[in-house]
């Protein structure tokens, strides 16, 4: 597998900012390592920091996309016809709708930091007909935060960036569980809204 990601990561270290981008959109490769990975680029000064994050923004937000498309335009016959091939099916479905009906369009933020969580939450947010500009919103302002924090670590460990997950596992759980709260707190708070 190891062999796998490196030949991929290779190809697109080649294409530059647009490889980082490609990287994100495609999801073959989790975005923790494509991004470390160009941290690791502007180490070697093969591309900028500020155009790293801009390359990891545009892509991350583009994979979003497709799956909030995939859930608008196809809807649920769709997901419960090819779901599976995405790891979805008609429960979660089921559950995703209720949970956007319930709470809001404002759980994309705090989602894209929960892992696993945080791609499934768009598919949902298609099939709810969330609006597009607003979806675009919450998971750009989601995505830049991610993008620069694994581009700096990558750059810090600097040849040692693919130890990634050592060097960033002191700073998740934090994030996951101060998320976690946002994520609670405002479902709270549109309880309480929807109760008055």
């Amino acid at each position: 597998m190891k062999e796998f990601i490196m030949t991929v990561l290779t190809f697109l270290s080649d294409l530059g900012y647009f490889g980082i981008a490609i990287g994100l959109m495609i999801e073959v490769i989790p975005s923790e390592i494509v991004l470390s990975y160009g941290g690791f680029l502007v180490y070697k000064g093969e591309v900028n920091f500020v155009g790293a994050v801009i390359a990891g923004t545009i892509g991350g937000v583009l994979a979003q996309l497709f799956l909030y498309w995939l859930g608008y335009y196809g809807g649920r016959p769709v997901l419960e016809k090819y779901g599976k091939f995405i790891l979805i099916n008609k429960k979660q479905i089921d559950l995703a709708e209720d949970w956007f009906k319930k709470h809001g369009p404002g759980v994309i933020f705090s989602a894209r930091f929960i892992p696993v969580v945080r791609h499934a939450i768009s598919v949902p947010a298609g099939i709810a007909k969330m609006s597009f500009l607003k979806f675009t919103a919450y998971t750009t302002l989601a995505v830049i935060p991610w993008s620069i924090f694994f581009i700096y670590i990558g750059l810090q460990l600097g040849n040692n960036w693919d130890k990634i997950d050592a060097a960033a596992s002191g700073y998740i759980q934090p994030v996951i569980i101060v998320m976690s709260i946002v994520t609670v707190a405002y479902i709270l708070f549109t309880l309480l809204k929807k109760k008055k």
